[in-house]
């Protein structure tokens, strides 16, 4: 049977992208990223040593434990807490679950949250700043850099939230049924920055 033709619908649609959508902050650029292959691993008890070998050979990755961002090309794996990680693939879909399972089998447990979570990329000047406004981490590169990740609120929403680069630019996941409140909230706050 072939795999099914599954299209996703944007969680950030009617906030990010309405049909009249008016002039965003220029000093605070969001970006949704789409296609990706996002799925929750945790490793089976006394078996994380094995799922970091098994993911080393699979996918050349190096999986690092505690709040940090482990990568290998378009693969990510983010840090969320004791021996689990939000996978995160670049042009993954739904199948990216499906694989990572094979690849880890009996050393870890996977699950799909391709359609689960929305990603926003933000970056810009006053992206810290924007982001201060409702997430209680300190952002300042000597806290929190490339490679850091924290499992946080904004503004009463959980987020996932990891620093891609120094500029600095970050990635957000939050729960689809949040997305259009998270946006409203990041617009809002980063309207005076326009």
């Amino acid at each position: 049977m072939p795999d099914p033709d599954l299209r996703g619908v944007s969680a950030f649609a009617a906030v990010l992208h309405p049909p009249h959508a008016r002039k965003r902050a220029a000093n605070v650029a969001m970006t949704e990223r789409v296609g990706l292959g996002i799925a929750t691993l945790t490793a089976r008890k006394d078996r994380t040593a094995d799922l970091a070998e098994a993911l080393r050979t699979a996918h050349g990755v190096d999986l690092q434990s505690g709040p940090k961002v482990s990568r290998a090309g378009s693969l990510a794996f983010v840090g969320t807490g004791p021996d689990t990680w939000l996978a995160v693939c670049e042009d993954g879909g739904w199948r990216f679950a499906r694989d990572l399972a094979r690849a880890v089998e009996g050393r870890g447990s996977v699950c799909d949250q391709s359609s689960g979570y929305g990603v926003l990329r933000l970056s810009g000047p006053n992206v810290r700043d924007t982001l201060a406004k409702g997430v209680p981490i300190d952002l300042h590169p000597a806290a929190f850099a490339p490679g850091d990740a924290a499992v946080t609120l904004a503004s009463h929403v959980g987020i996932v939230l990891w620093q891609v680069d120094e500029a600095p630019t970050y990635d957000v996941a939050v729960f689809r049924s949040f997305a259009a409140s998270f946006a409203h909230w990041l617009v809002a706050s980063a309207e005076e920055f326009g």
